[in-house]
């Protein structure tokens, strides 16, 4: 047998599998087709020959695939078009097992799914569904293995119920960012200092620091200073389900604030302009 009919033959051993994944991911029959096709191109034309885990590279394959479609779905979605309903599976030539694999799954469940962030939705589904290690998922995703356990867990609440929790930590966290971006406009001094933790750090990256922006800087009262007249450009936004701060240049995003609050005042700032970071952010803008 010569090595494209092995591949061939070791793909369709796994299209199934890989026919789930997508299915999860994506919530339609025919874009999961659509994703399983894609991974046999990637396959055909890739060099394999160092693989030893083949059904974990097609995963991990699927997996991209499905979450480029995830994102761009979600930029579609920006206009007002309503919600994704997903679609049931049908397929004529093996619609016994798909109608099976969508009862797994269940139209209830998949609704939920289409609520989560993609990078949420993968690292669920993926560990969740199909077992796979946080340290497989992290590199699809482009997170380190504590962020990817994070977003499991954030989509794991939503799905088990449990949302209504984390949209009040939301909640609460937005009135104090809220403050913050108001008294920093204002250039109001007094009120910056009251929801800046007297021990927070801001720390900023390569470019951001080019951009002139921000660089490292230390202490309620010097955070203060940077910020007051400041932040014209920013808004409010969720940042990988978190609460964050967005700043624009133009119409694009070109820093994100990644904050940590504490007792509802913010004890550090991580300022990210480096655009590789940026694009793999989960980014929603919040209205006000």
């Amino acid at each position: 047998m010569d090595e494209k009919n092995l591949l061939a033959e070791q793909f369709e051993a796994n299209r199934n599998h890989l026919r789930a994944v997508a299915y999860r991911m994506l919530g339609s029959g025919s874009e999961a087709e659509d994703a399983v096709q894609e991974a046999w191109l990637r396959l055909s034309r890739a060099d394999t020959a160092e693989v030893g885990n083949l059904g974990g590279w097609l995963t991990t394959v699927v997996a991209r695939i499905c979450l480029d479609a995830l994102r761009a779905r979600k930029t579609r979605r920006e206009e007002p078009l309503g919600p994704h309903v997903p679609e049931p599976v049908v397929s004529q030539d093996n619609s016994d097992h798909e109608a099976a694999m969508a009862d797994s799954v269940g139209a209830a469940l998949l609704v939920v799914l289409d609520t989560l962030a993609p990078a949420e939705r993968l690292a669920f589904v993926l560990h969740d569904m199909f077992a796979m290690p946080f340290e497989d998922i992290a590199p699809v995703v482009g997170r380190s293995v504590v962020a990817t356990r994070q977003l499991a867990s954030r989509a794991r609440r939503r799905v088990q119920g449990t949302a209504p929790a984390a949209e009040a930590d939301i909640a609460r966290d937005r009135r104090v960012v809220d403050a913050f971006l108001n008294a920093a406009r204002s250039g109001d001094f007094a009120a910056l200092l009251e929801v800046l933790d007297p021990d927070i750090v801001v720390r900023a990256d390569p470019v951001a620091v080019r951009m002139g922006s921000l660089a490292e800087i230390r202490g309620a009262a010097a955070v203060a200073e940077v910020f007051r007249g400041r932040a014209q450009a920013a808004r409010p936004a969720l940042v990988d389900g978190a609460m964050a701060v967005a700043v624009f240049i133009g119409s694009q995003i070109r820093i994100v604030l990644k904050l940590t609050l504490t007792n509802d005042r913010i004890a550090a700032i991580e300022a990210i302009a480096e655009p590789g970071r940026l694009g793999d952010f989960d980014v929603e803008i919040l209205g006000a």
